[in-house]
């Protein structure tokens, strides 16, 4: 795996992350709706998406830090 596609496989799962989240946020929002099973499961995958886009930042984070050090020996 290349470092550019480590940074765009880094930006998806943000994407990814954010997205979840926002449904997740969405059910949450309709808390009076559902059964307090469906809120504990939208819960913890609202941490879990949470997670998702902190590990997926750590993977744009050293592809760029990657990508820095390929520069610095090139110059």
């Amino acid at each position: 795996m290349n470092s550019i596609s480590a940074f765009q496989s880094g930006i998806a799962g943000v994407q990814s992350g954010i997205y979840g989240a926002s449904q997740n946020a969405n059910q949450i929002a309709r808390a009076d709706e559902l059964s307090s099973e469906q809120l504990t499961q939208a819960l913890v995958q609202l941490d879990a998406n949470k997670r998702q886009v902190e590990a997926a930042a750590k993977v744009i984070e050293t592809s760029n830090e990657m990508i820095g050090s390929l520069l610095d020996i090139k110059v």
